[in-house]
């Protein structure tokens, strides 16, 4: 039996990128010396042509020089920090590219934010898999072994290994695209995540991630764990890549977050930024979370991507909309349970950014029953301000946080449950809010759902009672 090469993995990888709706493209034919050239220099990362159709088939009432004008915006992000253009790329990915034009029939300036991408419908994007793309930067000749092109722009980058070969390992796989970034850094300009294998395991990571960061896409179709030997890397391209799920995933399921650090000599402090996506298990869990809330609230609008398509969710078993088990507008959501290190802050980001979009920019409260916990996760998502589009809010008390939920819609509002107790020490407790479109997300719920009833514990040493303490 012959053995298994890097190639047959590659043809493998292709091959299933193109039942779930690929086009294969050979780099070489993508070429500038070839005949149908699409580039004018190995250089050159983006398909000009294929993002020029993009941007004008879904900006169809934009003229043709504003359409070129964003295409070469799109192209010349280029300064000496990577991660910088990287998020600016992200940015104008997810928001669009901002332009102003003259309306020659209104006779008026228009302002506009030019779609790179339809979130809202894969189908009218463009979904390329190509290998065999040369990219030359700074005199470096460098050929990544995959790359997903969506509308014209390398978003995905596959590095593939020889299971055949023992040392060439998932983390042979990690080190060659440090060894791209480095050299070829355009290509990651673009970049939305990695995938790594060895035709064994494969892990997705950031353009920031460490090697232990980068992690297994464990489900298929999101109802089940795939099989102990199934093979990792079509498990993930089968339920990562399928272009619904992976236009959702870039939209909802990637954060910049800024944390900062101070030097202890100089007290300089200095801001890091990380790129950080969902693992799987978060991608999931977050989707069900926003089907399950938009179901309680009884609102009719689904998108951004119809929640994911729905990717992973069987109506019957989870008491979605369609479920005959579960009446709508109940307002209970559900639970989400985490395991300890699972990530559950940033779920709590995912999910708070979805829900933002999906109900129409909604008020989110978010409750702790602990002031260090509170401080702790408000500052996780006052790290991913931007992924939420706004700044969280701490509620300094109740009359404070009544406040700050008189607004209409919008706002993240952090409060701990300590903070809902009369002053005057009654059981009557004050409703806060008449609006319906608040959110509550109790972090920790199940600690605050014994009661407020006080009791005395006995506190013991060696058996023996040495105080007491005060328990709910």
């Amino acid at each position: 039996m012959p053995k298994l090469c890097e190639s047959e993995i590659e043809k493998m990888a292709i091959e299933e990128l193109e039942s779930l709706g690929y086009t294969y493209v050979s780099g070489v034919d993508l070429a500038p010396d070839a005949p149908n050239a699409e580039r004018q220099s190995y250089s050159d990362v983006l398909l000009m042509g294929r993002l020029r159709s993009a941007l004008a088939k879904l900006n169809p009432d934009t003229p043709t020089d504003v359409i070129d004008s964003a295409a070469k915006r799109l192209s010349r992000i280029a300064t000496s920090n990577l991660i910088a253009d990287n998020e600016d790329f992200h940015k104008l990915l997810i928001d669009g590219i901002p332009v102003e034009y003259r309306n020659i029939k209104a006779g008026y300036e228009k302002s506009d934010q030019l779609r790179i991408v339809d979130f809202d419908d894969a189908e009218n994007n463009e979904f390329l898999v190509v290998n065999q793309y040369t990219v030359v930067q700074n005199n470096n000749n460098k050929r990544p072994d995959v790359l997903l092109f969506i509308n014209g722009i390398p978003m995905v980058i596959f590095e593939l290994k020889n299971p055949a070969n023992e040392n060439a390992t998932c983390f042979m796989a990690y080190q060659q695209i440090q060894t791209y970034r480095a050299a070829i850094p355009a290509l990651f300009t673009y970049n939305e995540f990695c995938v790594i294998s060895d035709g064994l395991e494969a892990k997705l990571g950031s353009l920031t991630a460490s090697y232990s960061r980068f992690s297994a896409w464990k489900t298929a179709d999101g109802l089940s764990e795939a099989p102990k030997f199934a093979d990792e890397l079509s498990t993930l391209i089968h339920g990562l890549c399928t272009p619904s799920t992976i236009i959702d995933y870039i939209q909802s399921f990637i954060t910049f977050e800024r944390s900062g650090s101070e030097d202890k000599e100089t007290r300089i402090v200095k801001v890091e930024t990380a790129k950080k996506i969902a693992a799987y298990h978060q991608y999931y869990a977050v989707n069900k979370a926003v089907e399950q809330t938009i179901r309680a609230s009884g609102y009719s609008k689904k998108t951004p991507a119809q929640v994911g398509s729905s990717v992973g969710v069987d109506p019957d078993e989870y008491g979605l909309p369609n479920a005959k088990d579960q009446p709508t507008e109940d307002h209970k959501a559900g639970v989400v349970w985490h395991t300890q290190g699972a990530g559950k802050s940033l779920t709590m980001v995912f999910y708070t950014g979805k829900i933002v979009r999906c109900l129409d920019n909604p008020t989110v409260l978010v409750i702790n029953d602990r002031n260090d916990l509170d401080d702790q996760l408000f500052d996780t998502f006052a790290d991913n301000s931007a992924l939420l589009r706004q700044p969280p809010k701490q509620a300094k008390d109740c009359n404070d946080l009544k406040e700050l939920l008189k607004v209409a819609s919008g706002g993240i509002v952090f409060t701990t449950i300590q903070k809902f107790i009369p002053d005057d020490g009654e059981s009557v407790y004050e409703r806060l809010s008449m609006r319906s479109n608040i959110v509550v997300i109790a972090d920790e719920a199940h600690r605050t759902q014994y009661g407020f009833d006080a009791k005395l514990r006995d506190i013991k040493q060696n058996k023996e009672i040495v105080g007491q303490r005060i328990a709910y």
